[in-house]
């Protein structure tokens, strides 16, 4: 299941990408458009600024900005920051370890091809696509 972290991660790519224009959108407009908490989104906004998904700008005319055109976020991109894991099962994790019954696992043909399914997916959406 998608965090409350990363459904609003996408939520605030969408709104920066739909108002920036040629400037930088205060996070407090975004989270009056879009019904968030401002405390809430200041914990996300490191994760985004960080990994150079968005810039920031302190003092009078600031706010957020992308960095890149929003044809080139995929959903996948922002979902990889704020969440966990996507992955349908533990042991289909990154850093899992080698699970004791994978060769005689009945059902982790359908877990790797779910989690293909959904990877494809998220990698197939980007912010233009959901502005």
């Amino acid at each position: 299941m998608i965090s409350t972290r990363g459904r609003y991660a996408l939520r605030v790519m969408i709104d920066v990408a739909t108002h920036q224009g040629d400037g930088y959108v205060p996070m407090k407009d975004v989270a009056a458009r879009q019904g968030l908490s401002l405390k809430y989104l200041e914990q996300i906004l490191p994760t985004l600024t960080k990994n150079k998904l968005l810039v920031g700008l302190k003092g009078k005319g600031g706010g957020y900005r992308l960095t890149r055109q929003p044809e080139e976020y995929t959903t996948a991109d922002v979902l990889r920051l704020t969440e966990k894991g996507l992955e349908p099962v533990s042991c289909l994790a990154k850093d899992a370890p080698e699970c004791e019954r994978k060769s005689k696992c009945q059902t982790i043909g359908f877990w790797e091809g779910l989690n293909n399914v959904m990877n494809d997916y998220l990698e197939s959406k980007t912010l233009r696509d959901l502005m």
